[in-house]
């Protein structure tokens, strides 16, 4: 049995257990359609399939959207042609990734529990390896604020492919990088299992996504890098997510669903694929809105708009 079918099998385990946590879309038919953020006519379209499990969706500067296919160590291109074209291989194994404001991506490095950096050319800098002199758990998403910090979720998948030992941290956190990429804090460290994370374009309010508790968090972005005023936004944990520019949160896992900046759920997007991984909104227009699911590589339009860095 090859490491990339022990890998997807590693992965469609951990997805069918958290999905027990999700939230599941209520009774209200309004909160079950997409009319709240559907543009006119707006229909599900797969763009691609034929991955083994998509992953990580982040936008450059001219609408592309990257994504990863992480069994098999790639990170692919979806330009604003339609074409699809690979990026990167092998990729350190990527899940989630952000672009900064230079244009370099960043990437959660799976395969060596590490964060890189990767310039427009491919060529990737190692920039975080662990936290105290102890291995990350597994480096899962990341979202940068306006001034360079940037915010990363360390959840403990146990991949096939790795070559060390348990979990060397004692939890699983969120960490502040700051903008010098040097200074690296744990600023939450009492979720079960943080994965998702997205933040406003202000940089002034964090959203994380405890998939492990089925819930997410927002907090007050503090200058120095810490979270004040931990709220429950909603009782449902995601995978990935991206926020829209009327406030609008969007969380993954079955389907698509949608909450207001108040924490209500206003729309859901079902998707048929056993699991959405992340999303975020590209093109040129930054109206469309990619969805990486499991086997295949999905777009829905919305009157709304994608925000800052996804």
């Amino acid at each position: 049995m090859n490491h990339a079918f022990l890998l997807l099998l590693s992965i469609g385990c951990v997805a069918v257990a958290l999905s027990t946590v999700q939230a599941e879309p209520p009774a209200d038919d309004a909160a079950n359609g997409t009319s709240a953020i559907a543009a006119p006519g707006a229909q599900l379209e797969k763009l691609a399939s034929g991955f083994s499990f998509t992953e990580g969706p982040a936008t450059d500067s001219h609408g592309d959207v990257y994504f990863t296919d992480q069994p098999n160590d790639r990170i692919l291109k979806w330009s604003t042609d339609g074409k699809l074209t690979t990026f990167l291989q092998p990729c350190g194994r990527s899940n989630g990734t952000c672009f900064d404001r230079h244009g370099d991506l960043w990437a959660c490095a799976d395969e060596k529990n590490e964060l890189w950096r990767i310039d427009r050319s491919g060529k990737h800098t190692v920039v975080v390896t662990g936290d105290d002199g102890k291995l990350l758990n597994g480096p899962n998403d990341v979202w940068i604020r306006p001034d360079g910090g940037m915010y990363l979720t360390d959840p403990y998948y146990k991949r096939p492919y790795w070559k060390r030992g348990d979990r060397e941290l004692p939890g699983e956190f969120v960490y502040y990088l700051a903008p010098d990429h040097k200074t690296l804090k744990r600023v939450d460290t009492e979720l079960t299992k943080p994965n998702g994370i997205v933040g406003t374009p202000d940089g002034k309010t964090l959203y994380v996504a405890d998939i492990g508790a089925g819930k997410t968090y927002s907090y007050d972005v503090q200058s120095d890098g810490t979270l004040a005023n931990k709220h429950l936004f909603c009782s449902m944990g995601s995978d990935g997510m991206t926020i829209d520019n009327e406030g609008n949160v969007y969380l993954t896992g079955r389907g698509v669903t949608i909450f207001d900046k108040t924490g209500k759920q206003i729309a859901h997007i079902p998707v048929a694929e056993s699991w959405t991984g992340n999303i975020c909104f590209g093109g040129k227009d930054r109206s469309t809105l990619f969805i990486t699911a499991s086997a295949g590589l999905y777009a829905f339009r919305t009157r709304t708009h994608g925000v800052g860095s996804e």
